[in-house]
C-alpha cells in the first residue's frame, strides 16, 4: 500500500499545474516582482572589496599563525646571547632604530647650525679665514644603510642588465654565438659571491689608487660581485625568449628589407620583453641576496654590514635587531620584486608585437 501510495504521488505530474497557477494569477506575478525589486543589488566597490578581503584573509591566517609559532617557540631556544626574541623584542628594536635615527639627524642638525654660528662669528670678527665647511662625519644610522644597500644593488643590477640582454640578444639570434658562449655560461653561474669577491677586491684595489675616489672602493667591490652574480637569469632568459621568436615574423623583416637596428627595435626586443623581464625579476632578486654576503665581507656600509657589526658586538640586543634587519631585507626584496612586475606589466602593454 506504501508502495503504491508514493507511486501515484509523482511530482513530475503535479509541478506544471502548480507552475501554471502562480503564472495564471496576476497578483502572484506582481508580488514576485515586487520581492526581485526590493533586493538590493551588489555595488561593484562591495564586490571588489569582496574580492580583495577574500585575498587577504589566507595570507594574514598565515603570518598570523607564523607569529602565535614564533612567539610560542623562540623562548625555548638559548643562544650564546640570551634565548631568541620573539615578535616583541624584535618590534622594540625596530623602535630602538628608528630613536637612533631621530637621535642622529639631531646631532647633524645641531652640528650645522653650530659650524653655521661659528662661520657667522668669524665674518662679523673680520676674519673670513677662520670659515669652515665641514661634512658632519657621524656613524651611519640604520636608515642610511638601507639606502646605501639599494644604491649598491641598483648599480650592480644595472650593469648586469647593460652587459646581459645585449650578449642574451646575440646568443638567441646566433647558433653559433649561443654554442660558442654556452659553455663559459653554465660554468660561470654556479660560482658562490664569496669566490668572485676576492677576485674583485684585489683586481679593485689595483684599479682605484686614489685617497679621494668618486666612489667608494667597498660600495665598487660589492656592485661588481651583484653584477657578477645576477646577470645570467637575464642572459639565460632573454637567448631563450629571443631564439623562440616566431620565424615567420623574421621572414616578414626580411621582405620588408628592414635593418638590422630596425629588426631588433621592432620584431626582435618587442618579441621577447616577457623573457627579457622574467630574466631581470630573477636576477634583482639573486643581486639583493647577493648584496648581504658582499657587504659583510667588503665592509660597504649597508644591511650586510649592519648585520655583521651587530654579530660582532654581542650586545643583549643585537640577536633582536640582527632579526629586524633580516625581516626589513625580506620586505624590501619582495617590494622589489613587486616593482619588477608592476614595470613588466607596464611595458607588455606597450610592446608593439
Amino acid at each position: 500500500m506504501m508502495a503504491t501510495a508514493f507511486a501515484d504521488t509523482d511530482p513530475t505530474e503535479t509541478a506544471p499545474a502548480s507552475v501554471s497557477a502562480v503564472a495564471s494569477d496576476p497578483s502572484a506575478t506582481a508580488a514576485s516582482k515586487a520581492i526581485s525589486q526590493d533586493e538590493p543589488e551588489a555595488s561593484p566597490r562591495l564586490l571588489m572589496f569582496r574580492s580583495v578581503l577574500s585575498g587577504l584573509i589566507w595570507p594574514i591566517t598565515g603570518i598570523v599563525a607564523f607569529l602565535g609559532l614564533w612567539a610560542v617557540l623562540a623562548p625555548q631556544v638559548d643562544t650564546s646571547l640570551g634565548t631568541l626574541p620573539g615578535p616583541a623584542e624584535v618590534t622594540e628594536a625596530g623602535f630602538g632604530l628608528y630613536e637612533e635615527f631621530s637621535a642622529a639627524k639631531d646631532a647633524e642638525a645641531a652640528f650645522y647650525a653650530q659650524q653655521d654660528a661659528n662661520n657667522a662669528a668669524a665674518i662679523a670678527a673680520g676674519t673670513p679665514e677662520r670659515v669652515r665647511d665641514f661634512t658632519y662625519a657621524g656613524p651611519p644610522t640604520f636608515l642610511d644603510q638601507i639606502i646605501t644597500s639599494l644604491e649598491t644593488v641598483a648599480l650592480g643590477f644595472f650593469l648586469a642588465t647593460i652587459f646581459a640582454v645585449p650578449i642574451g640578444l646575440m646568443a638567441g639570434l646566433s647558433t653559433r654565438f649561443n654554442a660558442a658562449i654556452n659553455p663559459l655560461v653554465q660554468i660561470m653561474k654556479p660560482v658562490s659571491p664569496l669566490a668572485w669577491l676576492p677576485i674583485v677586491t684585489m683586481v679593485i684595489s689595483a684599479m682605484i689608487t686614489s685617497a679621494d675616489p668618486l666612489l667608494p672602493k667597498a660600495f665598487v667591490i660589492s656592485a661588481l660581485v651583484v653584477m657578477l652574480c645576477s646577470l645570467w637569469p637575464t642572459l639565460i632568459n632573454t637567448a631563450v625568449g629571443t631564439s623562440s621568436i616566431d620565424k615567420d615574423l623574421l621572414n616578414v623583416g626580411k621582405v620588408l628589407r628592414l635593418g638590422w637596428f630596425d629588426k631588433l627595435t621592432k620584431l626582435v626586443l618587442p618579441a621577447s620583453l616577457p623573457y627579457i623581464f622574467t630574466g631581470m625579476r630573477l636576477s634583482l632578486g639573486v643581486g639583493w641576496m647577493v648584496l648581504i654576503a658582499a657587504e659583510m665581507l667588503a665592509q660597504n656600509p649597508g644591511l650586510g654590514k649592519f648585520v655583521w657589526d651587530e654579530f660582532q658586538n654581542g650586545s643583549s640586543q643585537s640577536l633582536s635587531r640582527i632579526m629586524f634587519a633580516v625581516i626589513v631585507i625580506g620586505l624590501i626584496g619582495f617590494l622589489l620584486d613587486r616593482g619588477m612586475m608592476a614595470l613588466q606589466t607596464l611595458v607588455s602593454k606597450n610592446r608593439t608585437v
